[in-house]
């Protein structure tokens, strides 16, 4: 946690004028600058480094598709004109190319030809339940089938209610991928989860959502010291040794995963009644442990990921955690104030002001190396709007539920 104390008689910076204005700049260059991304052949092209749409594309993921729908849903709720038909766009295709209509579910990649991995994915799921709940905020014709359809997969196939939390992989005849359960795709499912609830009521949605936060934050965060185990057994006992995916399964501790929880726990306590007591205590913890583990003092921002001795072991700095952790300090700004949130706030906007704001091409430097100058090994170029956009509207309403619904109410 950062030792310096802004100053109690300014107030936090998310209730100035100049700030939230500079907040809604923001937001506003990344609407205009993913605008450009939807492919003619259907889903979206990603960005190279100067914001131009990459020729060569025509592998389009899942997530990237939903979280399009999500984020323009939200530019419609905004009233940003062009947003109605980005979400149509995104909808379209995760609908009539993502999903398979003979066997169900949704494909995690295709291209123009069709599946390109026709894996069955909790994480791509996740993200279709998402689009499709986000999607009924605006009225979409197709957000009423895709959320029972959604729905029905996920409680049929990935849902194990001997755990109270979500299976991770099938392959394209419903085949279980054996041997591995992990915290990202679940972590996805609760914030899914709740959106589903908000544009819904429906309870079951909340309970779900409940349960997962219990088993992988309450049990097993707690167990941990208030780091947030990633990766896990069938049957969900940690698996330390694990060495995964580099993009969705990185070996060890990621603190930006930590951030995430730590804003989602406060928008489930809210959502639920403020019933469940343990909560706020836990969403400080997780933002305090992984800001104290995850800061890098001697150049700045967090790392990676870390060894399960708190050592740095990717050291690059990546766009997203620094997002979660200006999210999660909004939250914990108006839940637990005596967390000392404000001060990590303002941080964490002063390196995304100094390395991670692309002022010549537009839009967000995805990955800096440990120094913060620009770096290209995981990501070639601007691929996602999603948690930079969240990162600049989440200041700008009450930390009481997803954007989607605190924009719709506050009109």
């Amino acid at each position: 946690m950062s030792q310096v104390t802004p100053d109690a008689a300014l107030g936090d910076w998310a209730s100035r004028p100049a700030h939230r204005a500079w907040l809604a700049d923001r937001a506003d260059e990344l609407f205009a600058l993913f605008e450009r991304t939807p492919n003619p052949r259907g889903g979206f092209s990603e960005l190279d480094r100067r914001g131009e749409p990459l020729a060569d594309n025509p592998v389009r993921p899942i997530h990237a598709t939903a979280r399009m729908a999500h984020c323009f849903a939200i530019g419609t709720l905004l009233g940003r004109p062009g947003a109605p038909e980005i979400v149509d766009h995104a909808m379209e295709f995760l609908w009539r190319r993502h999903r398979d209509a003979a066997r169900g579910g949704y494909f995690w990649s295709v291209d123009d030809a069709g599946p390109v991995d026709a894996a069955r994915q909790a994480y791509g799921h996740a993200f279709v339940l998402l689009a499709a709940a986000s999607a009924t905020t605006v009225g979409h014709p197709l957000a009423a089938p895709m959320l029972a359809d959604i729905s029905e997969v996920i409680d049929t196939r990935f849902w194990e209610p001997a755990h109270g939390a979500s299976a991770e992989e099938f392959g394209p005849d419903w085949t279980p991928v054996p041997g591995y359960r992990g915290q990202n795709a679940n972590m996805h499912l609760t914030e899914a989860l709740m959106a589903a609830f908000e544009a819904t009521g429906e309870r079951l949605y909340l309970d779900r959502a409940e349960s997962i936060a219990d088993l992988v934050i309450r049990r097993s965060a707690g167990a941990a010291g208030w780091r947030v185990p990633e990766h896990y057994t069938e049957d969900w006992q940690v698996d330390r040794g694990y060495q995964g995916n580099e993009m969705f399964r990185p070996a060890g501790t990621t603190p930006g995963h930590a951030l995430e929880w730590s804003r989602l726990l406060l928008q489930l306590w809210c959502l639920g009644g403020r019933r469940l007591d343990w909560l706020p205590g836990a969403a400080a913890a997780l933002f305090e442990r992984a800001m104290a583990l995850g800061w890098d003092e001697a150049h700045g921002g967090l790392f990676y990921t870390l060894d399960w001795e708190d050592r740095p072991l990717r050291r690059m700095k990546l766009w997203w955690p620094h997002c979660e952790g200006i999210g999660a300090a909004h939250f914990l700004n108006a839940h637990v104030p005596a967390a000392g949130a404000e001060a990590d706030y303002r941080r964490l906007w002063g390196v995304v002001s100094r390395a991670f704001l692309d002022r010549r091409h537009g839009g967000w430097q995805e990955e800096c190396a440990e120094d913060l100058t620009p770096a290209f090994t995981l990501f070639p170029g601007k691929a996602d709007i999603y948690h930079a956009l969240q990162a600049c509207l989440i200041p700008l309403y009450p930390a009481t539920a997803s954007l989607t619904r605190v924009i719709a109410e506050a009109g």
